[in-house]
Formats: C-alpha cells, structure tokens, sequence
C-alpha cells in the first residue's frame, strides 16, 4: 500500500462521536462523489462515484451511525453507467431525501451546489465538525506523497470556488494551502513538512502524522549527513589544491632563488610547508614559535606565491 492509502485507511477508522461531525463528515464525502439517479420507473437512489473501497466503507459506516441504515450485502449494489462506476447507498425518494436533507443538500440541485460552492455553513459551524469535512474530503478526492520523496498533499476539486471554499477551511486552521490550476480541475496543495503534519493532525491522522515525521526526521538527517560531508570535501580538496601549488612555488623558489635569498619568516615558512604538505594553515600556524594565525600565514603564503610568479615570468 501506498503512504496515501495508509492514511485514508487509517481516516476511514476514525469515527466522530458526535452525530453533527459524522453528518460533516458524510456531507464532504456525498458532496465531492454523490450523485442522485433516477431510472425510468421514477425510482430514486443516492450514489457514489467511486471505486475505492475504503470510502465504501467509511460512507456505510457515517450511514449506519447517523440514520441507522444497516449496510448487509443486499443493500451494496455496484452497476456502470455513462462511464461511471457507482455504488447505491441508499434506495427510495423518502431515504434519500432525509439523508441529502440531513447533510443540508436537500436534493440534487444541492449535491451538485456542495461540489461547485463548497459545504452549507451550518454544516460546519463547529471546529470538530470542520476537521470531520476536511477528512472526509481528503478521502474523497485526496491523496499525497510518499515523505521518503517529497512533501506534497492535494485535493483535487472540479470547481474553481469549490476549491477556494476548501483552501479556506484549511487556512482557518493556520495551514498554508495553495491552489493550481491541472487540466480541467482546481488542485488545492501543501508543499510545507510542517503544514502537512499539521493537516494530519487536524484530520485526526494521528498514526501516519508519526509515521510521516519519522521519515521526515530520517530524511532531514541524511541530508543534513550528506551536506557535511559534501562541506567536509570540498573542504578538504580546497586545502589540497591550495598545498599542492604552494609546494610546486617553493620548489621553483628553491631551485631557481634560493632559500637563502629569502627572508628568515619566509624561509621558515616555506621549509615548514615542505615539511607538513597536508597541514591547514591554521595547524602550520600553531607549530611556530611564537604561534601564528591563518591570516599570518596565508600572507607569507602569497609573498612565497608572487616570487615564484615572478621567476617565471
């Protein structure tokens, strides 16, 4: 299983126990995939467009807590139509109406106003019945990233002011969201670690929140590992590549000047780095008499450097 499908998995586990959440909840889920059908006897059945069991499952469920519809098989009915795989909820105009009545959607017209307008505000007057919505809106028509590759979470809405109406609900918790434009829907995103966790943390996600900063912790230590040794090399050629033309100038020095033309401190500096062709300049610093500091040494360095040039010019 995917990290996305651990996290609706363990979302579809989470059951309110508040009657007004689990209708916030079964709101989110009917307005993003519900879909009211009647055939040509004038027979009414509400629907979901959708494929994905853990949904199934956790509308039942909402259904079984609110309205006391049991869920036996009998009951499960999966057809095609026009493209679309479906699943009856629920069968007859009376239920139907009470259900859509119940999560402020009324008829079909409504359905079709939750998925473009965004929830019915008395659905989620309450904190907890708006942290019910956006799980169930993360079941619908969420999904997100593996966290070993990259933080990424989106919805993927069909309507522009649907979209915003979510980003909003996601900001009233202090969550930066985004949306873009993909082809013909509005996608509402996080890129941020952190406003991932946070959203999990909303969502009641409580399991895969430990999960995902595990392996964001794991990540970050990595790349924190791989960026010191990466500085720990550079470092070190640096120092290398530096050594290496310093001894190539004083050879030079010696074979076509004379250590003897030199000044007694850049003699000593120049035998000193003969001597120690791997040492830092801080270390050949530290093993004069008196002691040294790098910029000390990296002048008599450069003296060393500019004879060296001048002989060869």
């Amino acid at each position: 299983m995917s990290f996305s499908s651990d996290v609706k998995a363990e979302l579809s586990r989470q059951v309110s126990t508040s009657r007004h959440c689990q209708l916030a909840e079964l709101a989110a889920i009917i307005g993003f995939l519900g879909r009211q059908e009647t055939d040509v006897n004038g027979s009414v059945r509400l629907c979901l467009q959708t494929e994905n069991e853990t949904v199934i499952r956790k509308c039942f469920t909402l259904l079984k807590k609110t309205f006391n519809i049991n869920t036996v098989d009998s009951q499960i009915s999966l057809g095609e139509e026009r493209g679309h795989t479906y699943i009856t909820l629920a069968e007859g105009k009376e239920e139907t109406a009470k259900i859509l009545q119940a999560v402020k959607m009324n008829d079909e017209r409504g359905m079709t106003e939750a998925a473009e307008k965004g929830p019915n505000p008395l659905m989620i007057k309450n904190a907890c019945c708006k942290r019910a919505y956006l799980r169930g809106a993360f079941l619908s028509i969420g999904s997100m990233s593996d966290p070993e590759k990259s933080y990424h979470m989106e919805f993927v809405c069909a309507y522009e002011k649907g979209a915003k109406e979510l980003k909003q609900l996601i900001q009233g918790f202090k969550v930066e969201a985004k949306i873009v434009s993909r082809k013909k829907y509005y996608v509402v995103y996080l890129k941020e670690g952190t406003g991932i966790v946070d959203l999990l943390n909303i969502m009641e996600a409580h399991v895969s929140l430990m999960n995902f900063e595990n392996q964001r912790i794991m990540k970050e230590m990595r790349n924190s590992i791989n960026r010191k040794v990466n500085c720990e090399t550079a470092n070190i050629t640096k120092t290398v590549n530096a050594s290496s033309r310093q001894i190539e100038d004083i050879l030079l020095i010696r074979e076509h000047y004379g250590f003897q033309n030199l000044t007694d401190s850049l003699r000593e500096t120049a035998e000193l780095r003969l001597e120690y062709p791997d040492a830092t300049l801080k270390e050949l610093g530290q093993i004069l008499t008196p002691p040294m500091g790098k910029s000390g040494m990296n002048h008599r360095l450069r003296k060393l450097s500019e004879i060296a040039d001048n002989l060869r010019n």
